[in-house]
């Protein structure tokens, strides 16, 4: 039985390992867009503020682009979290796939809010920043703005 455990947990381990190294490169189908997207940026969800904003940083790490960001409200507890990988970059928009979670104390009685899978971000019209398009927050229905803004 013992044996048994241990050539289980072997595999498990060799089983995630996998995983991660398995990660596909970033599609880039625009070059321009994909330098866009590296760097830090402001990240805001309009239920926390749209002056005291967050920060996102894309990085390139071996062919793929990780996105992570925070932000808090002042002086409260309500937050935005963003992190995962993107999957594919086009010139108007990016595919991203991993955690969105937020916690706003006015809505979803006051519980976290966590997404996850595939999401896309999207410019449209002369906007300076990408809005996440699945706005449609699965916790409570409310609308979402959340946004990725360019740097300057």
């Amino acid at each position: 039985m013992l044996k048994r455990i241990i050539w289980t947990s072997s595999l498990i381990i060799a089983g995630l390992s996998f995983s991660v190294a398995a990660q596909s490169k970033t599609v880039i189908n625009d070059v321009n867009a994909g330098k866009m997207l590296l760097g830090k940026h402001l990240l805001s969800l309009q239920w926390i503020s749209w002056d005291d904003f967050g920060a996102a940083t894309v990085v390139n790490r071996r062919g793929v682009y990780y996105l992570k960001g925070e932000q808090k409200q002042r002086g409260g507890g309500d937050y935005l979290k963003v992190d995962g990988v993107i999957t594919k970059i086009n010139s108007k928009n990016f595919k991203f796939d991993g955690v969105i979670e937020m916690r706003i104390s006015h809505n979803n009685g006051g519980a976290p809010c966590r997404r996850e899978g595939e999401m896309t971000f999207v410019v449209t019209g002369k906007r300076k920043y990408w809005r996440l398009q699945e706005m449609n927050n699965p916790c409570d229905g409310v609308t979402d703005y959340v946004d990725i803004y360019f740097r300057k």
